[in-house]
């Protein structure tokens, strides 16, 4: 009988080791990416917001077919700015029709990379939204 109560206990000192070493794993790959919302020093496009806005101006192609429709509106997109300043994960949170939300979520993939945001002192992911506005003339 206490043979066995060995053995049992062996596997459950097993188990425990590896349920730990899992979760320090996870937590640290979460430390590693996690995003944030607000941070200390927020990420910036080069040259500041009047400089995205022109970017914005500049690249947008508003869509033909919208344009004969007479669509306008705003388009949300939610996206990452990684520790490197690159974009990632855009994504059309308020959708107002699929030529312009796939119009909007091109030109915020095609920006050029931005000042990374801060926590620390350090280099953060972190989360942005930016309204891209479609109006007709």
């Amino acid at each position: 009988m206490k043979i066995k109560m060995t053995t049992r206990m062996k596997a459950l000192m097993f188990m425990l080791a590896l349920i730990f070493s899992f979760a320090t794993t996870e937590t640290q790959a979460q430390k590693k990416t996690k995003v944030y919302d607000i941070v200390e020093v927020m990420p910036q496009y080069p040259g500041g917001m009047q400089e995205l806005m022109q970017y914005l101006a500049k690249n947008i192609k508003y869509p033909p077919k919208a344009e004969k429709k007479g669509i306008e509106g705003k388009v949300m997109i939610n996206f990452i700015v990684e520790k490197d300043g690159s974009i990632s994960n855009v994504k059309v949170v308020r959708h107002i029709h699929p030529l312009l939300d796939k119009e909007a979520e091109r030109v915020i993939k095609a920006m050029p990379k931005w000042s990374p945001g801060k926590q620390e002192g350090k280099p953060v992911r972190v989360k942005f939204n930016i309204p891209v506005a479609f109006r007709l003339k």
